[in-house]
């Protein structure tokens, strides 16, 4: 009998969305402790891309080929030995292993147990899909990072991303004062989703209409620090910039010191409990997630293409059941 196969995205080289192709895998089979889960929807982020050109997590991936997607969402098929948290049947998602190799551009994937949790009832799994590393890297950066407490203030550029719109919304709840930046068409929903006040950074310079300020979430970024730097002109002395997108370099942290301000680098890791504690929120109607479009499986290619033009309200996910 010939061993169970799967449907999958691969990559054989480095370069740009074409490189992707649908591929048959072998199927994985769950180790102790693990739980195999068949995969519903899977949520693409701008990491992905990243590493499918070589950058992002490629250097932990290695060289293709490979399965790209951390972002899970679906229905466990079979619990390994030691596995007391979920069962056959449980639907649930995750962000496994990142940012070792996940696989989740494919029909199955194998983590560990405690890196998933339940799905929240109120959401399909298309819109499960687009929740863990966005909302596991909010959570994190606010409140593990940055230690956000009621009435601080809080900036957070990119508002209107994937990560974005879920830290306005975790930062709303945690009772601060946020501002997001933005462009104007996305002022109206961002202040529905709890802004306090938001600023077009095609108009304006946002140091200049923006101050006294706890936390800035940076999580636009770039190559010189430039979005970085310009953000340690919003702090009050003592206060921490948290650099999602690109760290910081030894240059931005000398700068901070030199204000009096501080600087963190931040990279999101698998945490099946705050999840949890996210699908509560989301279940009570604290978080709301915005999906913008659902591709196939095999249209993973155009889905890198419309991540990559910057101009995304919420996430991207691929529909891997049929």
């Amino acid at each position: 009998m010939s061993a169970p196969t799967m449907r999958a995205v691969s990559q054989d080289e480095f370069g740009g969305p074409d490189v992707l192709h649908a591929v048959t895998l072998p199927r994985p089979e769950p180790l102790p402790t693990e739980v195999l889960v068949r995969v519903v929807a899977a949520g693409v982020n701008p990491v992905d891309c990243k590493t499918r050109g070589g950058a992002g997590m490629a250097g932990v991936l290695g060289e293709p080929p490979f399965v790209l997607g951390w972002d899970v969402s679906g229905v466990v098929e079979a619990a390994g030995f030691g596995v007391h948290t979920l069962s056959a049947g449980d639907q649930v998602f995750g962000m496994p292993w990142f940012p070792r190799q996940a696989g989740a551009y494919a029909e199955y994937v194998t983590a560990p147990a405690r890196q998933f949790a339940r799905k929240p009832d109120r959401l399909s799994h298309d819109e499960a899909a687009a929740v863990p590393l966005a909302a596991l890297t909010a959570w994190q950066t606010l409140v593990d990072a940055a230690r956000l407490r009621e009435g601080q203030r809080v900036l957070i550029h990119a508002a209107a991303g994937g990560v974005g719109h879920f830290a306005v919304q975790i930062a709303h709840h945690l009772g601060a004062h946020v501002i997001g930046t933005a462009r104007a068409a996305r002022h109206d929903w961002l202040r529905e989703l709890g802004a306090d006040e938001v600023v077009d950074y095609t108009a304006v310079r946002f140091e200049d209409v923006v101050g006294d300020v706890d936390v800035v979430i940076d999580l636009v970024g770039d190559a010189h620090d430039s979005n970085s730097t310009r953000s340690l002109d919003t702090l009050r002395p003592g206060g921490l910039l948290v650099a999602v997108p690109s760290g910081v370099s030894p240059e931005l942290l000398a700068e901070a010191e030199s204000r009096g301000r501080r600087a963190t680098a931040y990279l999101v890791e698998p945490d099946g409990h705050a999840l949890g504690e996210i699908a509560r929120l989301i279940d009570s109607g604290v978080l709301l997630v915005e999906v913008e479009e659902v591709f196939p499986l095999e249209k993973a290619a155009d889905a890198h293409r419309r991540v990559e033009s910057g101009r995304t309200r919420g996430k991207l996910v691929l529909r891997v059941a049929p």
